[in-house]
Formats: structure tokens, C-alpha cells, sequence
């Protein structure tokens, strides 16, 4: 790994528990959704060439890993995360000759380049699935196969092995003709699962993993990866199977139980992540292995992203996430608050206090742009306020941030509103559910939802000017990008911002070079500060004796500084000499701390 973009961490600064501190322990990472980031080929689709030729943008930007989203070959039924062939790129993004080319390039700028990777399934079109369909084949075992319930004719309604229902919409169990049985799939019903109780899957899996990893990537952010165990009782049945000894959860309101519980955070999982381990990381050397994480609680990420355990470097956690969403149900939204987001965040916080490391992220390919969900996108100013303030946020807190395409620069949600316009798999299957089978939800109520946190609302294609298509692809190709180019884009771009001091881009490229440059930004200890307070998010950063306070107006009015904030304030210099970043800058800030006030969404950080 190059340094040619930040200080690496004095070894005397503790980050994650490691000796000596891992190359990451300061570094950005920015997430490229490749179909929607570039198309150099007119088919309206982004590509390998596309993201090569926005590496010099990177590398200014002053990132230091490129997270891509799947580009291996695979039917698209959930756009690249159904994966057909681990061991090759899908025509539609290019060819492996133009992996090892953005690999190259990539590389010569200090850039990392790290690869989504789905284990927990493939798709039902990899060899793998194929041969698995042959009772008498080596690849038999290798997916979760069931008969149908005894006394019920197979593929009829009633017949499947449990009451699972899938968090695509419809069961978890698809019948298959050709082996006269039922494959799991807890996602699209092209996603069978892949069975890990079986160790050949396992040194086939790490086998394909260092192959990758000889050809130069630098590591993979690993798909639900927690899911990969399942519980079983003692003869290998799953909750509600026929005979199971383990009773499944009740059925919901949608028809079925959840899977959930029994497939995320297993009881296999620490034993699969540490033979992982073993099998591909040891050894090597300058690697990132992150784990997107459903259902590990905070105590347990503490656990996993220790270094002594051996598992992996770094998880996604989703509670922080989900604070504008029913438990029952993400399509049943409720009103943001900042103290839900607080107590999240505080959590993840406070469990890798002694040992392990954190993800920092509001906005990925799954989430909807932060500045429309919890922001106010109704103005330009609101916006870049907005925008500027949940950055400020995110990056001054402890672990390692994730930059998602486009949020550099404000970029909001899509604000569909026919349901034509949305392509992803789990918004379509999920209206068809929720409104037209079970009828649990209004078609107002869940075209409300998917306004705010539908996927497709991060996926609309990159904005790097103000020509017709955003400068996604040629203005004048003939095709059309495969999902609408978002109508602000002739306002909200790269090109509008990259030279504009005070725009959301110039305040990234701060924050990122202070990650780089300010170890009590990266490292130092983090304390909650005016726990109670309904619009103000603040807490410390402590390191070698220098506290930074960080202070967030999360909401639009003007607000009193908390109590606790301001004795801080009191018992210190607080002059604009001491502001080590605002939203509205320095001189802005210095007034604000003069009249005790904070503006609508403002933050400021100040060393104390």
C-alpha cells in the first residue's frame, strides 16, 4: 500500500488492538456501484473502463481504497450480487483484461482496490447450483436441498419444508423439478444459498478467494457474510422442518416466519471467519477483509474485528440504519430522531472501546442518500448544509469511513414516484407483497416508503456534469441509462463542484485529508457528550492529551449549545484559532460559539 496519500499511525497510537497498526487504521474508503458510475460503451451500463478513466478524480478526492460492487459474471436478477462465475467479469462491465488493467492504474495513483464478494449464495445459474441438481452428483450437498412435507404434493402450496419467508418477498424454499426437491434462498429465488456445514464448499470458496487475491486485488468486502451459518438441531434440521427439535418463530402478517433469527450470526461463524483467516489472509500482507454484518450486535463486532480472534478486520452493522424503521418491517417508516441515531452510533462506539474497529457509513448501494432521508434536500442551501453536517458527523467518529458515490457531493435521492421507475428486485417484490397480495399497506403509504428508502434511490447514475445524461455516458448515445439519471443533475455534479471552495466536495476533501493527518481524529478515544439532547448530536476525541469537541445541529432551526457542551466550551479557549473544522467555516463558527447558538445544521469541531 502506498502512503503517498496520508501519515500512516505512529505504532505508540492504539487503533484496533493490532501491533503494528494496520495500514487502514487512517484510511477512506469510497464504494463504486460500477453499473451506475461511468459507461464508456453507450449500452447505458457503467464499466471497467469507466471507473480507470475517474481514478485521477479519486485519487484528488484523497481516497485511499475503491470499494467495487459485483462485476463478475452473473444474470443481474440482483444486479451482479447473483453470482455465476467467481473467476470471471460479466460482459457487461468488461473483461478480466480490464480488471487487471483498473488494478494497474489504480495502484500507480495509491489507490487500493477491493472486491464485493456473495458467498453466502451464488447464482442458480453457477456450475455449482447446476450439478447440485443431480442427487448422485459430488456437488449434491453443497446447497440446502429439503423434500417436500410429507402428505403434500411438491410445488404445491403447504409442501415447503418451513414457513420461512424470503426477504425478497414470497417463500425461502423454491422447487426444483429436475432434483424433485426445495432449495433455501434467503434472497432472490435465483440466490440459492450455499451450504457452509459442508467443508468441500469451504476450500472451494477460499480456493476462488486466492485466486483473486494472487491477481492483485487488495481484499473483499463480504457480502452477508454472517449468514453463512445456519442453526440446525442435532440431526442437521432447520427450525420448523418436519422432526426439527428447534420450533420456528410465528408467522407474520405477510404469510410467513422469518428466517432471520436462525441465519444471521450463526453458530458456525467464528469457526468459518477464522479458517477463512487461515486459509487466504495469513501471510499476506496489505489486505482489507470486511464483512457486511446482519445480526451481530455490537458486543459481538467487538469480538469479530478483534485481531486476537483472528476473524475479520472490520463489519457493517445496520441498527444505525434502520432508526427511521418498524422492526417488524423496513417499509413501515417512522420519523427520524436524533437521540435513536445517537444511541445506535453510541453503541458501536462504546464496543470497540478496548479492542476491534468500526465501519462508518450512512449511505451504500442499499441505503437511500442520507441527505434526503434525514437531511433537507428542499433547497440548495438546506442541501449543502444538510449534506456537510451528516459528513461531519460520520467522519469524526471512530473506525474507518465509507465514502458512497456521489455523496461526496450531495447527491440526493431519486424521488421516483411511478413504480415503473424502479428496478430493484426487493422494491418490486415487495409492493407486489405488501400491497397486492397480503393488502398490509396502502399503495400511498408504500410509494412513501420507497420514496425514502427504497434502493434505487443511491442508484441512479453518477453526476459529473450537466449534459443530458450527467455525463454518465455520451449526451448524444443513442441508448438510455438503465435506470433514470436523477433531473438535479444539471445543479448537483463534479464538474459545478470540484473547483467551488465551499462546496460538499471541498468539504470531503478536508475531512478526508483530516482522517489522514490528525491522529485524534482517527484514533482517539470517543466519549458521548449531552446524551439527552433532542437536536444537537456532541461528543469528544481524546488522544495524547488533546480533546477535540464535535458538535452537530442536527435538525433545521437554530439551537441553544447543550449544557454539557458549553461548560466544555467554557473551560477552554473556544476562539476561532482552535476550530479545527466547520460546516460553515471558521469565522462562521467563532460567532456562533459567541452567542452560545448553533445555526440549522451546523457543526463545528474545536480542540479544547
Amino acid at each position: 500500500m502506498t502512503t503517498a496519500q496520508r501519515t500512516v499511525l505512529d505504532n505508540s497510537i492504539r487503533t484496533n488492538g493490532a501491533t503494528p497498526n494496520p495500514w487502514w487504521a487512517n484510511a477512506v474508503v469510497y464504494q463504486i456501484y460500477p453499473r451506475s458510475f461511468q459507461d464508456t460503451n453507450a449500452d447505458g451500463i457503467g464499466d471497467l473502463k469507466g471507473i480507470t478513466s475517474r481514478l485521477d478524480y479519486l485519487a484528488d478526492l484523497g481516497v485511499d481504497v475503491l470499494w467495487l460492487s459485483p462485476v463478475y459474471k452473473s444474470p443481474q436478477d440482483d444486479n451482479g450480487y447473483d453470482i455465476a462465475d467467481y473467476q470471471d467479469i460479466d460482459p457487461l462491465f468488461g473483461t478480466l483484461d480490464d480488471m487487471d488493467e483498473l488494478l494497474a492504474e489504480a495502484h500507480k495513483r495509491g489507490l487500493k482496490i477491493v472486491m464485493d464478494l456473495v458467498v453466502n449464495h451464488t447464482s442458480d445459474e453457477h456450475a455449482w447450483f447446476e450439478a447440485s441438481k443431480d442427487k448422485n452428483d459430488p456437488h449434491a450437498d453443497w446447497y440446502w436441498w429439503r423434500p417436500a412435507r410429507e402428505g403434500h404434493e411438491p410445488g404445491t402450496p403447504g409442501a415447503e419444508p418451513n414457513r420461512w419467508g424470503s426477504y425478497f418477498g414470497g417463500s425461502v424454499w423454491e422447487y426444483c423439478p429436475e432434483r424433485g426437491e426445495y432449495f433455501l434462498h434467503q434472497y432472490s429465488k435465483k440466490q440459492p444459498d450455499l451450504n457452509w456445514e459442508n467443508p468441500e464448499v469451504r476450500k472451494a470458496v477460499y480456493k476462488m478467494m486466492n485466486w483473486w487475491m494472487d491477481r492483485g486485488i487488495d481484499g473483499f468486502r463480504m457480502d452477508v457474510i454472517t449468514q453463512i451459518s445456519k442453526v440446525v438441531d442435532a440431526d442437521g434440521r432447520l427450525p420448523g422442518e418436519p422432526g426439527s427439535t428447534i420450533a420456528d418463530n410465528p408467522v407474520g402478517p405477510e404469510g410467513y416466519s422469518s428466517p432471520f433469527p436462525f441465519c444471521s450470526d450463526g453458530p458456525r461463524v467464528d469457526e468459518f471467519l477464522a479458517e477463512m483467516r487461515r486459509e487466504v489472509f495469513e501471510g499476506r500482507e496489505g489486505y482489507m477483509n470486511v464483512g457486511e454484518a446482519p445480526g451481530v450486535t455490537p458486543p459481538r463486532n467487538e469480538h469479530i474485528t478483534d485481531p486476537a480472534n483472528g476473524e475479520l478486520d472490520m463489519l457493517f452493522q445496520f441498527n444505525h440504519v434502520g432508526v427511521d424503521q418498524e422492526p417488524t418491517s423496513k417499509w413501515d417508516v417512522v420519523p427520524f430522531k436524533v437521540a435513536n441515531l445517537r444511541r445506535e452510533m453510541a453503541e458501536q462506539q462504546q464496543a470497540v472501546a478496548k479492542a476491534g474497529w468500526a465501519s462508518l457509513f450512512f449511505c451504500n448501494h442499499d441505503q437511500p442518500r442520507v441527505v434526503s432521508r434525514w437531511g433537507d434536500d428542499s433547497s440548495e442551501q438546506t442541501r449543502v448544509a444538510s449534506a456537510k453536517a451528516f459528513a461531519l458527523l460520520l467522519h469524526l467518529h471512530r473506525g474507518t469511513p465509507y465514502i458512497y458515490q456521489g455523496e461526496e457531493l450531495g447527491m440526493t435521492s431519486a424521488h421516483f414516484t411511478s413504480l415503473s421507475q424502479y428496478r430493484d428486485l426487493e422494491a418490486l417484490n415487495a409492493y407486489r407483497q405488501r400491497v397486492e397480495e397480503a393488502k398490509i399497506q396502502s399503495c400511498e403509504s408504500m410509494m412513501a416508503a420507497l420514496a425514502l428508502i427504497g434502493r434505487d434511490n443511491s442508484r441512479t447514475p453518477m453526476q459529473w456534469d450537466a449534459s443530458a445524461r450527467a455525463g454518465f455516458m455520451a449526451a448524444d448515445a443513442p441508448g438510455e441509462p438503465w435506470i433514470d439519471v436523477n433531473p438535479n443533475h444539471a445543479e448537483i455534479n463534479a464538474a459545478a463542484e470540484v473547483d467551488d471552495p465551499d462546496s460538499v466536495y471541498a468539504f470531503y476533501k478536508r475531512l478526508i485529508a483530516l482522517r489522514h493527518d490528525n491522529p485524534v481524529v482517527a484514533a482517539g478515544d470517543w466519549r458521548l457528550v449531552d446524551g439527552t439532547d433532542e437536536r444537537v448530536y456532541a461528543f469528544t476525541r481524546t488522544l495524547d492529551g488533546i480533546t477535540l469537541l464535535v458538535m452537530v445541529n442536527v435538525s433545521g432551526d437554530c439551537v441553544r449549545i447543550p449544557a454539557e457542551s458549553a461548560a466544555l466550551l467554557g473551560a477552554a479557549e473556544a476562539d476561532e484559532s482552535h476550530i479545527v473544522i466547520a460546516t460553515q467555516g471558521a469565522s462562521l463558527a467563532a460567532a456562533s460559539l459567541s452567542k452560545g447558538k448553533l445555526e440549522a445544521w451546523e457543526g463545528i469541531v474545536i480542540q479544547l
